[in-house]
């Protein structure tokens, strides 16, 4: 790209960014990608943005910053123009509300992207505690008020006699993460309806069965370690009875540090997460403005970038993101290349 060509570029991208949002208060315009939101997709989102910057010298890095899911998409949906982020990623889907919110704040085209796939890993320190968990497990360990009774466990053991009686100590996300978001529903509220009242209890009172099978201990049995998931690692990898619960990546770059805790007997590895054999599998999305697409420059080809890396076997795969299925993946090469608009009428 010419220097021309780049300054006639900017100054499309400002009109264009002003026409769909950026207004008097915000006269810059923006020639660099900015991204926002979860901590398990920031590794995959920074190794995409180096790749893009090195294919495309002629367009800035783009600018990835790790807010946690439920941050990024306060951050996403606020509105569209220059001081608003072009995307956002996330470790769980969208929310019917928050895409209730995008629309009321003008945020009224968006593109949906499955990047991959990732898995709620336990684990502990190489040569530390090891055992065999299941989601009524980690529930009755961690639940504030498991069942509706008061919280009593003190050791693993206290929760089954099978587990080592060694003190419950988890180093875990915070309640903004999409980590967090996935454990209450994948595991949390899976170890709760065990229960038959419990599971009963959905029907009757929604939110009371939210609060008793998902609200967490705060006794500092489970310790809220922000939104780096890389602090958890040295957590436990300092403390050999602590448990950590991260994104699956974190447990592979981490592999000479840490070691996967099995969850009903399934060991927390690629090719479980790839089949959802394991418990703890989750998808991984990315969400984008169309309204910024004409207006930031190089937004187009970042997100093209992303359907070169994420394939099995690509670069993402190396460093911990696994490939979606085949089928899901052509729909999402699709969406990333064709920019798919999202109804919202499936989200929750």
């Amino acid at each position: 790209m010419t220097k021309t060509k780049s300054f006639i570029f900017a100054a499309v991208s400002a009109a264009a960014l002003a026409a769909c949002g950026g207004g008097a208060g915000d006269s810059a315009s923006r020639d660099s990608i900015r991204a926002v939101g979860s901590s398990t997709v920031f590794p995959f989102a920074k190794a995409v943005s180096e790749a893009f910057a090195r294919s495309n010298p002629d367009y800035k890095s783009p600018i990835i910053e790790s807010t946690g899911t439920g941050g990024g998409m306060n951050l996403f949906c606020s509105g569209v123009g220059a001081d608003t982020p072009d995307m956002t990623h996330a470790s769980r889907r969208m929310k019917a509300s928050e895409f209730a919110d995008c629309q009321a704040n003008g945020v009224n085209e968006i593109t949906e992207i499955q990047v991959g796939l990732d898995g709620i890993a336990f684990a502990s320190a190489q040569g530390g505690i090891m055992m065999n968990l299941t989601p009524q497990h980690v529930y009755e360990a961690l639940a504030a008020n498991p069942y509706g009774e008061e919280q009593t466990n003190e050791t693993w053991s206290d929760v089954d006699p099978s587990l080592p009686n060694e003190p419950i100590l988890v180093y875990g996300p915070p309640s903004t993460s999409g980590t967090r978001d996935a454990l209450k529903e994948l595991v949390l509220e899976v170890g709760c309806d065990t229960n038959a009242e419990m599971k009963a209890l959905k029907d009757s009172d929604e939110d009371r069965h939210a609060q008793l099978c998902t609200e967490v201990r705060s006794d500092g049995a489970y310790v809220d370690q922000g939104e780096q998931d890389n602090l958890i690692v040295q957590k436990i990898e300092g403390n050999p009875k602590a448990v950590g619960v991260f994104g699956y990546s974190y447990l592979e770059e981490n592999a000479d540090k840490v070691q996967g805790l099995p969850m009903n007997g399934v060991e927390p590895t690629y090719e479980n997460i790839a089949n959802f054999d394991y418990p703890g599998a989750r998808p991984l999305y990315v969400y984008v403005k169309k309204a910024h697409l004409d207006a930031i420059p190089g937004l187009r080809e970042y997100l093209a970038q992303w359907t070169t890396m994420w394939g099995k076997g690509g670069e993402l795969s190396k460093i911990g993101l696994v490939a979606s299925p085949d089928d899901v993946m052509a729909a999402n090469t699709k969406a990333a290349t064709e920019y798919t608009t999202l109804d919202g009428a499936q989200l929750k």
